[in-house]
């Protein structure tokens, strides 16, 4: 199980590198509207997927409404329902406790990833899934926690033209 969760740890290394600059995109235009470092934190570790936070976190900066954002992201992250019951192979023999791991570390880049590497090595498997969710999962969650910080302090990025970034982030 270790070798295969070092290698989807070293395989998903460059993905994690543009996760980063994205996630630390989000954290920043996150704490412009107000969030701080420790919610975009505890934000970004369980939810754990970027997409949905930037809906999440544009609907709370317009309504104020946390249902409204709540909801917002609940909405795109169904796309997630169809990749966890692809992955019911790949999670079979694991027990309950690591299934729900396994689900959760999950995002778009590990279970793309894991998906290709399975394809060309049916031996691929949870471990992989494991190792590339975990290090995407902390490398999310530290630049976003990077980019709140620095958000923080920086003065109001809406004044210089720059509130697109946003969208273009989702984009």
């Amino acid at each position: 199980m270790l070798n295969g969760m070092k290698h989807g740890a070293l395989t998903i290394l460059p993905l994690a590198l543009g996760a980063a600059v994205y996630g630390f995109a989000f954290g920043l235009l996150a704490a412009q509207v107000g969030f701080p470092s420790w919610g975009v934190g505890l934000m970004s570790a369980s939810v754990h997927a970027g997409s949905s936070q930037i809906v999440a976190v544009e609907q709370f900066a317009s309504t104020g409404t946390v249902l409204g954002a709540v909801l917002a992201g609940a909405a795109l992250n169904l796309r997630y329902v169809g990749m966890i019951a692809s992955l019911s192979e790949v999670l079979d023999g694991l027990s309950w406790r690591w299934k729900i791991l396994a689900i959760h570390v999950t995002g778009d880049e590990n279970w793309a990833l894991t998906m290709a590497e399975r394809a060309k090595s049916p031996d691929v498997g949870a471990a992989f899934l494991l190792g590339s969710g975990f290090v995407m999962i902390s490398v999310w969650t530290a630049s976003t926690v990077a980019g709140a910080a620095i958000g923080a302090v920086l003065p109001d990025l809406e004044r210089f033209g720059l509130g697109f970034a946003f969208a273009a982030a989702f984009i």
